[in-house]
């Protein structure tokens, strides 16, 4: 939307929706969560108010989740953040109409994220023996200590003078109803006690005990030494005066979504128009704001093939499960065009949307569990209005019910209106399920002789759909995946079918000639499930299981699409899709033209540690921002070594004066130390690294770290965050803690001017350093990105005297392995499309690509070596 149409008392679209996306991703980034799939839908009815859903998932080994019964006797611990007046009445104020005046008079019910504290929580609640001490806990959300306390237990004594406050002058109200974010409340034993709180403090994580469980039946709350609240829990858990509504429904209205459509005249035309329309233009720009490799788990990366230009269905990952071969799967199914035609279709289809997609992607649908979402306007004592999550719950229930698919959850807000605007009839499924990796399927097309067919689902003349077919299709497309007979799928959802196929050949940029017929190829048919075969026999076989598809193209090697006697090329249809967002979410940089310098520097002798060990230590300090180190230790030991994880307090001085100490032993013991990447301090200018650098300036560490490279042949290793480190203790290139000097390198913002998680792709350019040893010279490398700052910066004096010292290790490369300084190639901008550099002596290596998030099946979708042999390279120094 145009600035100049913004509505009076909000800010306009563009704001709004790239402000959201920072503020999305900065968060999940930096806690490290990984992101398997961000979609951004756009309808006229989202200018009432924005619509914001985020599915996330973890796992946790079932030995440590307790569901135990409160004890008379057992106490409560606050963890985490501190509590302020911020997010005050926020569950009420995200879920009330907003007006005119709702920008003035809103901001203090939002909550402020702290994401360096929940970082630690999770480290906390990783910890089994922390785990396995918790009988019940809650996180702060809606209506603060009243509830995440108040709900843990029936009888409890809360003393509010106990919780800890970010600063003076709250009053009980406010400390009991306070959401300020990152505070988790634990129930525990009361024998217990000691030993949970030094687990806290070894995380450094604040942890007061604020409440006691009683056996009185009451909730009470006491602040400054009075009894402020006293209430029965029979009370309590009426829930409150009880409600009912009389619901209208008129007589629903033919849907029109699925009416025959053939598109414009002239084919081009017809699809340069649906590639530009903004559901079906390419978000990329957007989605690599998120973090898509932390954790080394994803399966799928968002956006698959060579170039990183298919768009998944829907995420596949192992979780935070390293040796596994069991993929977690969650898709969604949403459609507001179809929903304020009919919202039992929009109910009935989300269910069929979600349960395709999952079929799609190569797992079993019977095996999935649905979470349902909702959003409509303010419904207030509206009969109509009533009506329409009723009626697309109806829609819902029945597809569930039909399907034999249970739902495990869901959540609603009837919100979204502001002022006479209101969002259009919101409901959104999303399933989950589990399966073996190995079967994962991605939508990007694999081969240049392939034939392509589209299964249909079957609809009754209103357009509802036959459950007991669909099921005989997700069947029979689940088996067919299995037997690995289908090379790749993608469901088609709220964009005609001819725009999901052209999608499924960008990634790899294979060609195809489309033989279909206009209908088959311009009528709406969400659900239908487009394959990639290769095998002729599948006709047969799906003929023989009475199944309706088509056979709508086959590939090529032409990039191009052969449609109607036109050559349509892949490079216009790619500039036209994602032209249309690439104002908001640019997903390249502007840059210079010039010419890189290709620098070459082989050897192959290498000295050998002087200290030999067949297991060697490395250390792994972890930081406040830090979210690498589970990554980078399993790495290290994988390769044969054994890391130490250390994490640094700094919740007072004293907690300082320990760290530090501890540091300096553990590195005194230490073959490698290792800084693993994380947002220290904040992505800002000067600022990441910042804390990192005060440490190991300290003369202790300092001294320790000297000797680990001086007397003990040791090595040091930064990645991403980490290189940022090593830059600025001098480090890197000097080989020594050391002050910087103003033209000494740096690393800064990416030149696109936000955060970058791609694949991109590197080559050695000297393998001096023993962290390089094994590396291949003359292979180009996949290279995982994730980062806000990670552009080198050096003048040309500096860069020369680098090459001369042959510690440029690696430089980014296109798909020929030639450095250019295309942002497409050179992401960040690197000065000589630097991604790494050495020390002196080669001991000393920092990279800004993750080497540490790579495995068994991680990034099915993106072809390529993705191993540069660094940690068994280093664990080899030693031997």
């Amino acid at each position: 939307q145009d600035v100049e149409k913004t509505i009076k008392g909000k800010l306009p679209q563009v704001k709004i929706t790239s402000e959201a996306a920072k503020g999305f991703s900065g968060y999940g980034n930096q806690i490290g969560l990984c992101t398997g799939q961000v979609k951004e839908y756009y309808h006229e009815g989202f200018l009432a108010k924005r619509m914001e859903v985020g599915a996330v998932i973890g796992a946790a080994k079932a030995e440590n989740v307790k569901r135990l019964k409160p004890a008379e006797g057992d106490i409560i611990i606050l963890l985490g953040g501190r509590t302020g007046r911020d997010g005050i009445g926020g569950a009420v104020g995200s879920s009330k109409a907003h007006n005119d005046l709702s920008v003035q008079k809103s901001g203090s019910e939002v909550q402020k994220g702290n994401p360096v504290e929940e970082r630690k929580l999770q480290r906390l609640f990783r910890n089994p023996k922390a785990a396995q001490m918790i009988k019940k806990c809650n996180d702060f959300g809606a209506g603060g200590v009243s509830v995440a306390i108040g709900e843990l237990a029936d009888s409890l004594d809360i003393y509010l003078d106990k919780v800890p406050k970010k600063y003076e002058g709250l009053d009980g109200t406010e400390l009991s109803i306070s959401e300020s974010q990152e505070r988790m409340a634990v129930l525990i034993d009361k024998k217990h006690k000691q030993e949970f709180m030094e687990i806290a403090s070894e995380e450094n994580i604040e942890a007061t005990i604020v409440a006691d469980v009683t056996g009185s039946g009451r909730l009470k709350m006491y602040w400054r030494d009075k009894e402020i609240v006293n209430l029965s829990r029979e009370f309590l858990d009426t829930n409150g005066a009880y409600r009912e509504i009389d619901i209208y429904m008129d007589e629903p209205q033919k849907v029109s979504y699925f009416d025959t459509n053939e598109g414009n005249d002239d084919i081009a035309n017809s699809l340069f128009e649906l590639l530009g329309n903004i559901n079906s233009a390419c978000d990329k720009g957007l989605v690599e704001q998120f973090d898509g490799t932390i954790g080394a788990s994803n399966i799928l990366f968002p956006y698959g093939g060579k170039y990183q230009l298919t768009p998944v269905d829907g995420m596949a990952s192992k979780l935070p499960v390293y040796d596994t071969n069991t993929a977690t799967v969650m898709t969604h199914g949403y459609n507001p065009y179809l929903t304020e035609q009919s919202l039992f279709h929009g109910g009935a289809y989300s269910i069929i949307l979600a349960l395709s997609k999952m079929t799609a992607m190569g797992a079993d649908y019977k095996k999935a569990r649905l979470s349902m979402q909702e959003y409509f306007e303010k419904l207030l004592s509206d009969s109509a209005k009533w009506a329409k999550p009723f009626a697309a719950l109806l829609g819902a229930f029945e597809a569930q019910n039909n399907m034999h698919t249970p739902a495990i959850g869901g959540k609603d807000s009837m919100s979204g209106t502001f002022n006479e605007l209101n969002v259009p009839p919101n409901i959104i499924c999303f399933a989950v399920c589990v399966c073996d990796a190995d079967n994962i399927i991605s939508p990007e097309i694999k081969n240049t002789d392939s034939k392509i067919l589209m299964l249909h689902l079957k609809k009754d003349e209103n357009y509802l759909i036959d459950y007991d077919y669909a099921k005989k299709m997700f069947d029979k497309v689940h088996e067919l995946s299995k037997d690995k007979k289908i090379l790749s799928a993608k469901t088609v959802s709220m964009e005609k079918p001819v725009i999901s196929l052209i999608k499924m050949g960008f990634g790899n940029k294979i060609g195809m000639n489309i033989t279909a017929d206009r209908k088959t190829l311009f009528t709406n048919c969400d659900g239908d499930i487009i394959l990639e075969v290769k095998d002729s026999g599948i006709i047969e076989e799906l003929k023989t299981s009475g199944l309706l598809f088509s056979e709508i193209a086959r590939t090529c090697k032409e990039e191009a699409v052969l449609i109607e006697n036109k050559s349509l090329s892949y490079k216009n249809l790619i500039d036209i899709w994602t032209g249309k967002l690439d104002k908001v979410f640019p997903i390249k940089a502007k840059y210079e033209d010039i010419k890189i310098p290709q620098i070459y520097y082989e050897t192959k002798s290498y000295k050998k540690c002087n200290i030999k060990t067949a297991k060697p230590v490395v250390f792994i300090p972890t930081f406040p921002g830090t979210n690498c180190e589970y990554d980078t230790a399993k790495a290290f030991e994988n390769a044969g070594a054994k890391p130490e994880v250390f994490v640094f307090k700094n919740l007072t001085t004293s907690d300082i004066n320990y760290s530090v100490e501890k540091m300096a032993e553990h590195i005194k013991k230490a073959n490698i130390v290792a800084l693993p990447g994380g947002f220290s301090a904040g992505d800002e200018p000067d600022g990441s690294g910042k804390f990192i650098v005060s440490v190991f300036k300290n003369e202790l560490i300092k001294n320790e770290v000297h000797s680990l490279l001086d007397k003990r042949d040791g090595l040091m290793l930064g990645i991403c965050n980490g290189f940022q480190a090593l830059i600025k203790l001098g480090l890197l290139p000097y080989g020594r803690i050391t002050d910087i000097t103003p033209t000494s390198p740096t690393l800064t913002f990416n030149t696109i001017g936000r955060h970058i998680s791609k694949i991109s792709m590197v080559r050695v350019r000297s393998n001096m350093s023993v962290w390089l040893k094994n590396a291949d010279m003359n292979t180009t490398y996949n290279n995982v990105l994730s980062h806000g700052e990670g552009r080198f910066v050096a003048d040309e004096e500096t860069l020369k005297i680098l090459e001369k010292n042959n510690q440029l290790a690696l430089q980014y490369v296109d798909h020929n392995g030639i450095s250019v300084n295309d942002s497409e190639y050179n992401p960040n901008g690197s000065a000589w499309a630097i991604e790494g550099i050495t020390s002196p002596d080669g001991r000393i290596l920092g990279k800004m690509g993750h080497t540490e998030r790579t495995g068994k099946y991680l990034y099915k979708n993106i072809p390529g070596e993705f191993d540069l042999k660094l940690f068994a390279s280093a664990v080899e120094y030693f031997k």
